[in-house]
């Protein structure tokens, strides 16, 4: 009898928690959204707007520098830096009249990447690189490595060091999905 009294007690205690937990005094507060509240302490841990761009153009010691770096500082504080890696891995880029497949020399190409953010057209086509469209958005297929890879070693043409412009990985190992997020599901 002792024990299904305690039995009721908790059972009334976790009752009374919920109502209170569930209730609906929220309804005399602002209704709809507010916006983000920015009052709290925050800190950013990391920026990849990019993929790759920061794992490979950001030395270890500039990594948290680079990543707490707002975007529209990061091109004055690490443009120059980038440009140094980009001439060390391709050193054709050293030349100012050496260009990519953008047409971009080292200091324009350097300075869209040092710049993380991924821009995204709203009108035209969406796509990482396609040959004619630079840096308009980036859909699930495209791959991100090897334009990286024909952007930094190609050349004017694409057709420089072909060794090293493709990381020969043509695809996904499972098909995207036709509903949102569109992802893969887990192997």
């Amino acid at each position: 009898m002792k024990f299904n009294n305690i039995k009721l007690a908790a059972i009334a205690l976790l009752v009374s928690f919920s109502a209170y937990n569930c209730s609906s005094d929220d309804d005399n507060g602002p209704t709809g959204p507010t916006g983000p509240n920015f009052t709290g302490i925050y800190a950013q841990e990391d920026q990849m707007g990019r993929p790759a761009i920061n794992t490979v153009f950001v030395d270890m010691m500039d990594k948290n520098a680079f990543n707490t770096t707002i975007p529209s500082n990061q091109n004055a504080a690490f443009q120059s830096k980038f440009q140094a890696k980009l001439e060390a891995l391709n050193p054709a880029h050293a030349d100012p009249a050496y260009t990519n497949a953008l047409g971009f020399n080292a200091e324009q190409f350097t300075g869209a990447l040092a710049t993380d953010v991924l821009t995204v057209s709203l009108t035209g086509t969406t796509t990482f690189f396609d040959g004619e469209n630079v840096l308009t958005g980036r859909t699930l297929a495209d791959d991100v490595i090897s334009v990286e890879l024909l952007l930094i070693f190609g050349g004017p043409m694409g057709t420089d060091n072909p060794g090293l412009t493709n990381d020969n990985v043509d695809g996904n190992d499972k098909p995207f999905s036709t509903s949102f997020p569109y992802l893969a599901s887990p192997w």
